[in-house]
C-alpha cells in the first residue's frame, strides 16, 4: 500500500480547505464588479468544496474490506459530488439568478486547486 487512509483524509481535508479559501478569494476579486457577482463567484467555489467534502466523507467512511467495496464507495461519492455541483449550479443560476460568468469562474478556480494539490503534494 502506497498511502495510508490517514494521509488520504488529510489530503482531502487540505483540498477542501484550499477550495474554501479560493471561494473567499474569488468573492473578494469579484467584489470589484458588484455584490451579486461576488456572491456568485464564492457560491460557485463553495459548491465544489461541498462536493469534495461529500466525496471524502463517503470514500473514507469505513475500512475497506475489499477492492470492490472501495471502488463502490468511490463511485458513489463521485456521483453524489456531481449531483451537489450540478444541483448547486442550477440553484445559483436559475433559482437565485446570479451572474453565470462569476459562478463558473469560481467553480473553475476551485477545481484548479486539484491540479495544484496533486502536483505539489509534499
Amino acid at each position: 500500500m502506497l498511502n495510508s487512509l490517514a494521509s488520504g483524509r488529510r489530503l482531502a481535508l487540505r483540498i477542501m480547505l484550499l477550495q474554501l479559501a479560493v471561494a473567499a478569494l474569488a468573492g473578494l476579486v469579484f467584489l470589484a464588479l458588484g455584490r451579486r457577482e461576488a456572491i456568485s463567484a464564492a457560491a460557485g467555489a463553495v459548491i465544489v468544496a461541498l462536493g469534495t467534502a461529500l466525496l471524502s466523507a463517503r470514500f473514507f467512511s469505513g475500512l475497506s474490506s475489499s477492492a470492490g467495496m472501495a471502488l463502490g464507495r468511490l463511485l458513489t461519492g463521485m456521483f453524489l459530488k456531481w449531483i451537489v455541483i450540478v444541483g448547486g449550479l442550477f440553484v445559483i443560476l436559475f433559482q437565485f439568478k446570479l451572474p453565470p460568468l462569476a459562478a463558473i469562474t469560481g467553480l473553475v478556480a476551485a477545481y484548479a486547486v486539484y491540479l495544484l494539490a496533486f502536483r505539489f503534494k509534499g
